[in-house]
């Protein structure tokens, strides 16, 4: 178990906290505050527990460059709503500077200071000097809130570890458990739900998966994958061609491991890749060859919610079709629902399925909703996470 904030003084300290504010914008404005808003329990905690609280993040990708339009001064600004009081925004294009360090020094306990986004400087994404010393020298305690970047070794994920006490907030302390109790001792039967397009992708969760899993459930664009591994036609259907004889190896890993593996039985065809496009129901042996696959048919979506009917513990990755198109969201829909009227423990594993979930109405009713899609990914595969690894045992 990493040591939380609970687990450390901060009275009166400077608590330097990387939080994952990476938000969608749209001119200037914040479209989603998901991110804001899942951050706000560490902070509160700092603040009534008299900490200077020092904010963090990175927005998108300036390749270490200052760019305007990825600053974090909405964020602040937004923050300074949710929490009701003043956020101090410290400008600066190098991050850190001597102003930036004065106003970390005026800080008071109970107040809050957010730096501008932490990858305007290029060291941050390779971890190096003298980016790290210098946010360094503005805290006394680290805090990793910011899940959805711990699979990276940044300055401001890991590299401040070397420095100072380190600890983990509230939300990375909810993911490990829920993602951690998921994989090391699930309540069985216990269901894993694989979608998205690419084999490739999701093979190593796939095979460490298959290690704890009782059912594994594949849907969305990799399943053309396999039926072209059992050999069915797939039509205009994605294929990920270089992993054909992958997906033939992790049919027969299932076997071996006695995993019970179910493919879609019947998918919904499109001439095109368009919401519009002239559709049909097809058995996944008799795909025409002018279509393409853009969802699960109706036949397999009472298979697999019989099979979601039945677990105590299901992790979800990756959505069943196209569901951005709403005559290809069928799918993904029925599983959402299936899910969300379950007893299980239902995990939504970040990305797609979360955006999936938040998009049908029913994220309140999963039990935990992963904020990294490729955090949460790579925990499954069993991988160690620098941003959680570099945090204090209890």
């Amino acid at each position: 178990m990493k040591k939380t904030v609970k687990d450390i003084d901060v009275s009166g300290k400077r608590v330097l906290v990387r939080c994952d504010f990476n938000v969608p914008m749209k001119d200037g404005v914040i479209t989603d505050d998901i991110r804001i808003t899942s951050a706000l329990p560490t902070i509160k905690y700092l603040i009534e527990n008299d900490a200077k609280v020092i904010l963090m993040s990175h927005m998108g990708r300036p390749k270490g460059e200052p760019k305007p339009e990825f600053s974090l001064k909405p964020v602040a600004d937004r923050l300074a709503q949710l929490l009701g009081m003043d956020v101090v925004f410290a400008a600066s294009d190098v991050v850190v500077d001597d102003s930036v360090r004065a106003k970390a020094d005026e800080l008071k306990p109970g107040q809050v200071m957010l730096l501008e986004n932490v990858r305007y400087r290029k060291e941050e994404t390779k971890n190096e000097e003298p980016f790290t010393g210098e946010l360094a020298s503005l805290g006394d305690i680290f805090v990793n809130d910011a899940f959805g970047t711990a699979h990276r070794a940044h300055c401001s994920t890991a590299g401040l570890a070397k420095y100072m006490p380190s600890v983990s907030g509230f939300l990375i302390e909810k993911e490990v458990k829920f993602l951690g109790d998921a994989l090391e001792d699930p309540q069985r039967p216990f269901l894993a739900i694989m979608g998205g397009a690419k084999v490739g992708d999701k093979i190593p969760v796939i095979e460490n998966l298959l290690k704890k899993v009782d059912s594994l459930i594949i849907g969305g664009g990799m399943s053309y994958t396999f039926f072209k591994a059992m050999g069915y036609e797939i039509g205009k259907s994605i294929l990920d061609e270089e992993s054909i004889d992958l997906a033939k190896e992790l049919m027969k890993k299932a076997e071996d491991a006695g995993v019970k593996l179910l493919l879609p039985v019947d998918t919904v065809c499109a001439k095109e890749f368009d919401n519009d496009s002239e559709s049909g129901v097809f058995d996944r042996d008799s795909i025409p060859a002018d279509m393409m696959g853009m969802d699960i048919g109706p036949k397999t979506v009472e298979l697999y919610k019989t099979a979601i009917a039945e677990a105590k513990t299901v992790v979800w990755n990756g959505p069943a079709g196209v569901f951005e198109m709403p005559n290809f969201a069928a799918g993904t829909k029925a599983i959402a629902e299936a899910l969300a009227s379950s007893g299980a423990v239902t995990i939504i594993g970040g990305g797609d399925s979360a955006a999936a979930v938040e998009q049908f109405g029913l994220a309140d009713k999963m039990t935990h909703i992963s904020t990294g899609g490729g955090a949460s990914l790579e925990f499954l595969e069993g991988k160690d996470l620098p941003g959680i690894s570099c945090l204090e045992e209890k």
